[in-house]
């Protein structure tokens, strides 16, 4: 009996053993390497979120905000701005993001602590790279010594019961091994709670994933709510920095708008027309070329530095005539808009188709008072000056075609260019046959006298002796529509003598001369 009760005891107790330990490793080894995957991602993650941090981890506020990149840069601008002064606009821009970069510092730091605190914290010391290691580590050992201790007890139990049969003093070796037997009870029990404790941890820890996950959601959180803080940084003071940057008068006038140059600097004629103009008077006016010979391109580079600061410091340009006049023309013709305007410019075409000269120069008259009152101003200044050095012609060889064909092109061109040669044969024959009689007639189109140093920088030439081509405005006869009233006034005069009448034979010339210089035009560009 006792040989029978010992063996079902040993089968029962182990065949139960056996099944329940095999599903409790299975479920549990799945969740052990469930578990060590989110202690190794979650602690990867932990060190790439340390690196993104700009400051010290655990350090004082003060002493990590001085260590900010961001801190660093702010000192450097404020410096900078304060050794360069608020008459440099670089200065004021360094001074006022200097002070930016400051408040993006401070809410930098504030954001860094948050997240040490509310993210990194947790995730280090308290749920994911905490817990884990304990759950896997100091469980899983104990739970092991409790193995050891049953698998020891059921070994003295299996003995005892082994020396009942083969002993003689029955009674005393069964009471033996009821005691082993208690041993071996009371560490199984021992063994399966310490087992269920820690499938209770591990599936508590899974129950609460969504927990731990949440942390990740605060991370984002606190970055949408420091990058919206930034913002507003950069919003409250880029309004600051974009009024100064307007109400800065030094910028550069080439390629800028000739309204914008004029309002900027409070000039009514633009700082590099009348530059250009005072240096070619003083030095200029018996050039031969003048305007069709190309200047140094370093030298005329210069040039249009210098105007571009605004400076009245020109002396060392006085001696090179071609690189102002090139000056002039890239002035001109980088203008965004033409100084005569790409809203007239088809006005001005069919004023030069105009076949009756008498009537073109009305027409182009008509056209002439329709410009806006700067380009107006700037037209009759620039022309002014043409008039004046094609008096000179017969030394400088620059006679009112010869400078229409060189600089009428960058006075007036159309919106929407064409090809190549489309181009050249519109610019050279319509925008010709506009500007020359401009020039021509300049005190017809504009009677009244130019003060050519209209702001008193630069110093006055030399008055040059009168020529036989200036012309007397009383002797003027063409009739400006609506400046004259009366029924004598209803048809122009002729010109006294014929002097300004264009003659049939004139305008083969003309053309032909323009056919040539079309080609001629059209060959450069080309080549």
């Amino acid at each position: 009996h006792v040989s029978e009760w010992t063996s079902m005891r040993q089968q029962s107790t182990g065949l139960s053993v056996c099944k329940w330990s095999c599903v409790f490793l299975s479920s549990r080894a799945q969740i052990e390497r469930r578990m060590e995957m989110v202690r190794v991602v979650s602690h990867n993650t932990h060190k790439r979120m340390v690196t993104c941090l700009q400051g010290h981890i655990g350090t004082d506020a003060e002493k990590r905000h001085k260590k900010l990149p961001l801190t660093a840069l702010s000192q450097a601008m404020v410096d900078g701005g304060s050794q360069l002064g608020e008459e440099s606009l670089i200065g004021k821009m360094m001074e006022v993001c200097g002070e930016a970069e400051n408040r993006l510092a401070s809410e930098l730091l504030q954001h860094e602590v948050q997240i040490e605190k509310d993210v990194l914290d947790p995730l280090n010391h308290q749920y994911v790279l905490g817990k884990i290691p304990y759950i896997l580590n100091m469980n899983r050992k104990q739970l092991a010594r409790l193995v050891l201790d049953y698998d020891s007890a059921r070994a003295r139990w299996l003995q005892a019961t082994k020396s009942i049969i083969s002993g003689t003093n029955t009674q005393a070796l069964t009471a033996k091994a009821d005691l082993l037997k208690e041993e071996v009870d009371e560490a199984m029990n021992k063994m399966e709670l310490c087992k269920d404790q820690l499938a209770a941890d591990m599936y508590s820890f899974f129950s609460k994933e969504g927990d731990y996950a949440r942390y990740y959601v605060m991370l984002l959180e606190a970055q949408a709510d420091y990058h919206r803080k930034s913002l507003t940084v950069l919003e409250s003071v880029l309004p600051t920095i974009q009024a100064q940057q307007d109400s800065w008068t030094e910028k550069p006038a080439f390629g800028t708008g000739l309204e914008e140059h004029l309002k900027r600097s409070s000039r009514e004629i633009a700082l590099p027309l009348e530059a250009c103009v005072m240096m070619l008077l003083e030095t200029g006016m018996k050039e031969e070329g003048l305007f069709r010979i190309a200047a140094g391109a370093s030298k005329l580079k210069k040039l249009k530095a210098a105007l571009d600061c605004s400076t009245s410091q020109l002396e060392e340009f006085y001696s090179d005539p071609h690189a102002v006049a090139g000056a002039l023309k890239s002035y001109l013709r980088e203008l965004p808009e033409p100084l005569m305007s790409f809203q007239l410019y088809d006005e001005w075409i069919q004023a030069s188709n105009v076949s009756e000269p008498d009537k073109r120069l009305q027409a182009l008259w008509v056209v002439c008072d329709q410009l806006p009152k700067n380009n107006k101003a700037n037209l009759r200044y620039l022309v002014k000056f043409l008039s004046k050095l094609a008096q000179d012609s017969e030394v400088n060889k620059m006679t009112p075609s010869n400078i229409a064909i060189v600089l009428g092109p960058n006075m007036l061109w159309a919106k929407t260019e064409g090809t190549l040669a489309e181009m050249a044969a519109a610019t050279s024959v319509h925008v010709v046959t506009i500007i020359e009689p401009i020039i021509q007639h300049a005190d017809w189109f504009f009677p009244e006298d130019v003060e050519f140093n209209v702001s008193g920088m630069f110093a006055m030439p030399t008055p040059p002796s009168n020529h036989s081509m200036e012309y007397d405005c009383s002797t003027i006869e063409r009739k400006r529509p609506g400046s004259m009233v009366g029924p004598e006034n209803d048809n122009p005069r002729k010109d006294r003598g014929g002097t300004h009448q264009l003659s049939i034979g004139y305008y083969i010339y003309f053309s032909t001369f323009l056919m040539l210089n079309t080609l001629f035009l059209f060959t450069t560009w080309l080549a």
